[in-house]
């Protein structure tokens, strides 16, 4: 600009030398608009390194930055000027610093950006904005170290630091990468948290959470887990002799705390390592020869003996016995003994001894040729029975007469079909006419099985028993025979698990990998089956069931009581990609401030004993459910079907409280004679068990008076009292003798005892009285009560009465596909893929399960493979009833989550 004046001097001198002048002077050219050769790049601050942003513009008369819509200060630019040799505009450059504070202390959704304004003559041009982000920074949370016990579950969290991009998390394990794959008793979740299954000694170790990108690489702080044994006492020794060898002493045994000994910190055994204990030991007693006993008569041996023992005193407690002979021996003729008296007496004894040995053979040769006799008629040929593995069996009754007897002449033929039984066989033989005819066993026809043999076979198939009939008297000589006593005991086995399905208690489907839900209406039972639950291209019969109290075993066990009906579902052993709810309604009482009630799931097993599957506020890693409690229901996530039941217990101090209902009844018919009656019955508190009694009221001819009313029993081990008061004694009288009727606490705790009720047996004084009015009080002895006002007419037909919803309201028992569900597949899958990644701001799946109140025991949910997919399963399953989508927008918005909203306003019904 500043060489313009020269140029038109030139040109005017140029014109006045040709004295020609032009009609109009040429005008200075356009200066252009700023054009960028160098724009702010995106950049990462490492640790606390600021970063340099640099733009080039040309021509520029200025050049700013611009960062988060905000001027950047002047002073805060370096400005640097060139000329551009070729165009010879000017070039103007600028950098400013991006600090790390700078960028911490932006408050929103949006990250840090910067971008240049460059101005010339023409105007201003804006270059593209440029990010700062934090590539690393320090861990939100780490690891802390602790000491457990063996066997316990340990949980050691980390949370990285947030950066772009987004951190990649390993464990070490003394310095070594942990791999969950290669040992399963690690699991590193969703949320980067290290979870030990259950200690082991070879865990102690040093346990660090390192973070890397593709900028850095952070370690947190190193944990030290150590994994302590306390010590447990082996058995006690044998105790040990007496240390006193005569009299009173001690007796010792010893234990030693070694079963396992204390490790790594670990507690002592606690108790002595010994036991003493008194003991008296008795003092030997050598034993004393008593006095000689007198001579013996002179014997042949021309000898005489004596003898003494040794009683005076005899041995006792280990003493030394007698020295010395106890016999003692001398000549009694003084040399005057013959010795021929000697060979006269040996004579005599043989002599003796021949004459005995031929009478016995006398004996034994009559005794022989008389048993031949006997056993003439008895031999039967055998061999065939042998060849074909049969025994023979006689069977030899006292003489009788018989008109028919049996002819031996016509011997039985065994090898017909003996050889093809197998089975046990049992033989039955009346008396025949003469006791040398004994018939062997044979195969004839009798050995079929007779149409009035009676079996009952037992669950073992080794046990069977026989009723034969009265008829069978003393004449029909005929051989029975059982077969196949295991094959009838296997069918009885089977039948015995058949669960039958009742109408009303039960509901099926065939689903497939779209899932449904299956619903007892009016029983607040109800099976939800997600999408993706069966394998694809599988279809199973799905069956849903409520057992009748009498033909289960109830899950409780001592002070327990149960609080839900058993509800069975299957086919059970079947195959589940994912968990699948079950809705079971309860009594328990839980609007208490502090927990009362110590609530435990069981299942029944194929042999049919009941096992605890998991205790509510006590779930570990290890546990296969997850319980959701509401004030009257529950929601159990699973992944076996079969058999359940829900039981609870007080939990000390507080005595719990169980929900009843009290349903008063009478007769739907006009009272036609002097007698009537009125049933109250007491029941849990849940839709089935008022389902059951009104359909056993609707079979006996009763009628609900009115909506029935609610009690709470508490476990205070006092009885339900019910009496009948202001009874119009002019015209009515009570038949019952007492003041009042009691039902026993434990068969109402219990919940064994179904249904239970009193009746109230009442007389009027004529067939013209018509009007009854009355008051009937029930109330736990020192608790709370409910009293029904009566006032009926008995000579009319009283009209149904049902609190329950008729069938048009309720809930269809089974749905399946897509109709099932109020939540669409695709807002679904849209909401898993915006929360199921870990967010380091909490924004994520974790705080939809606090906003819906799923947040008990979140470890169950972040060992799935997509947390958030349970968690919409879970809420879907809580509102079948009322499952608009409004509840679940709003934890939506309050977690800011606008983009899953827009997509639920435009394809659900939000």
């Amino acid at each position: 600009i500043d060489t313009l004046p020269g140029i038109y001097s030139s040109l005017l001198d140029d014109y006045s030398e040709a004295e020609v002048l032009p009609d109009s002077f040429p005008s200075a050219p356009a200066e252009p608009l700023p054009e960028f050769l160098l724009e702010p790049e995106d950049a990462f601050i490492v640790k606390n390194r600021p970063v340099q942003m640099r733009c080039r513009a040309s021509p520029a008369t200025q050049i700013y930055f611009k960062c988060n819509g905000e001027w950047v200060n002047q002073n805060d630019h370096i400005t640097r000027e060139s000329l551009d040799q070729i165009t010879g505009l000017v070039v103007r450059e600028v950098d400013i610093s991006v600090s790390r504070t700078q960028v911490e202390e932006l408050f929103g959704l949006e990250d840090y950006w910067c971008q240049c304004v460059a101005w010339s003559s023409a105007g201003t041009t804006k270059s593209n904005r440029a990010y700062v982000r934090i590539a690393c920074q320090t861990f939100e949370q780490e690891p802390l170290g602790r000491e457990v016990r063996l066997e316990q579950e340990v949980l050691l969290q980390c949370r990285p630091p947030e950066g772009m991009p987004a951190a990649e998390v390993d464990w070490l394990k003394n310095e070594d990468v942990i791999d969950p794959s290669q040992d399963s008793n690690f699991l590193i979740t969703i949320d980067h948290d290290l979870i030990i299954k259950q200690a082991r000694l070879s865990d102690t170790a040093n346990y660090t959470c390192v973070a890397r990108n593709v900028v850095a690489k952070r370690r947190s702080s190193t944990a030290t887990l150590i994994v302590y044994v306390s010590g447990g006492w082996s058995s006690w020794t044998e105790w040990s002799e007496c240390n006193a060898q005569c009299g009173r002493g001690w007796q010792r045994r010893t234990r030693s705390c070694t079963n396992p000994a204390p490790l790594n910190g670990g507690a002592f055994c606690e108790g002595p390592p010994f036991q003493r204990v008194t003991c008296t030991t008795l003092c030997p007693v050598d034993g004393g020869w008593t006095e000689w006993a007198k001579w013996s008569a002179c014997g042949t041996e021309c000898t005489h003996w004596r003898s003494r023992e040794c009683q005076a005193p005899p041995p006792r407690n280990g003493g030394k016995h007698c020295s010395g002979s106890m016999m003692e021996s001398k000549n009694c003729t003084e040399g005057l003994c013959t010795r021929s008296m000697g060979v006269a007496v040996y004579a005599g004894l043989v002599v003796a001894l021949l004459l005995c040995v031929i009478l016995a053979l006398c004996v034994g040769g009559l005794a022989y040729r008389r048993r031949r006799r006997h056993l003439h008629g008895d031999i039967t040929d055998s061999s065939s029975a042998l060849t074909t593995a049969f025994h023979p069996g006689n069977y030899k009754p006292p003489r009788q007469d018989n008109p028919h007897p049996l002819h031996p002449s016509a011997p039985p033929d065994l090898t017909a079909t003996a050889g093809a039984f197998r089975g046990p066989l049992f033989s039955l033989q009346q008396a025949v006419n003469d006791s040398p005819h004994k018939i062997p066993m044979t195969t004839s026809p009798l050995l079929d099985p007779l149409p009035s043999l009676k079996i009952k076979v037992y669950n073992s198939s080794t046990l069977s028993s026989l009723e034969l009939p009265a008829d069978m008297g003393s004449g029909d000589g005929e051989i029975l025979s059982l077969k196949s006593v295991g094959t009838v005991g296997r069918e009885r086995e089977y039948h015995s698990h058949t669960l039958s399905r009742e109408p009303g208690l039960s509901t099926s489907a065939t689903m497939g990998n779209l899932g449904g839900r299956l619903t007892i209406p009016n029983t607040g039972v109800s099976l939800l089956v997600p999408p993706g639950t069966i394998p694809q291209g599988k279809f199973y019969e799905m069956y849903l069931i409520i057992n009748k109290w009498d033909k289960t075993t109830l899950p409780s066990e001592g002070s327990q009581t149960v609080l839900s009906p058993v509800v069975s579902c299957g086919p059970s052993g079947m195959l589940l990609n994912r968990p699948v709810v079950l809705t079971l309604p309860h009594c328990a009482q839980l609007d208490t401030p502090t927990p009362d009630w110590t609530l435990t799931l069981k299942t029944q097993t194929h042999q049919g004993a009941w096992e605890e599957v998991l205790t509510v506020g006590e779930e570990t890693l290890s546990s296969p459910c997850y319980l959701q409690l509401e004030e009257e229901c529950c929601h159990v996530l699973m992944e076996q079907l079969g058999t359940y039941g829900l039981v609870g217990q007080s939990c000390p101090p507080q005595p719990a409280c169980k929900r009843l209902q009290l349903a008063l009844f009478a007769p739907r018919a006009p009272c036609l004679s002097l007698d009537y009656s009125l049933r109250i019955y007491c029941i849990h508190d849940t839709p089935h068990a008022l389902k059951e009694v009104l359909d056993l009221e609707r079979s006996l001819g009763g009628v609900l008076l009115e909506d029935p009313k609610p009690l709470l029993f508490k476990d205070s081990y006092h009885n339900l009292r019910l009496s009948i008061h202001d009874i119009p004694h002019t015209h009515w009288r009570s038949k019952l003798l007492a003041k009042y009727q009691e039902i026993p606490f434990y068969h109402i705790w219990s919940g064994s005892q179904r249904p239970l009720h009193c009746t109230f047996s009442l007389e009027r004084g004529s067939l013209a009285v018509s009007q009854l009015t009355c008051k009937i009080c029930v109330r736990q002895v020192e608790g709370e009560g409910q009293i029904f006002q009566l006032h009926t007419d008995i000579q009319e037909t009283l009209p149904p009465h049902s609190p329950l919803p008729s069938g048009g309201t309720c809930l269809p028992s089974s749905q399946v596909g897509p109709y099932a569900f109020r939540l669409p597949d695709s807002i679904r899958q849209k909401i898993c893929a915006s929360l199921d990644a870990p967010s380091a701001r909490g924004c994520d799946w974790r705080l939809l399960a606090r906003s819906l109140g799923f947040d008990r025991y979140l470890n169950y949910f972040a060992t799935k493979p997509s947390p958030t997919g349970v968690l919409l399963d879970l809420w879907e399953a809580c509102h079948q009833g009322d499952a608009d989508l409004v509840s679940l927008a709003t934890a939506l918005e309050e977690m800011g989550k606008s983009e899953v909203l827009v997509v639920m306003t435009t394809d659900g019904d939000c």
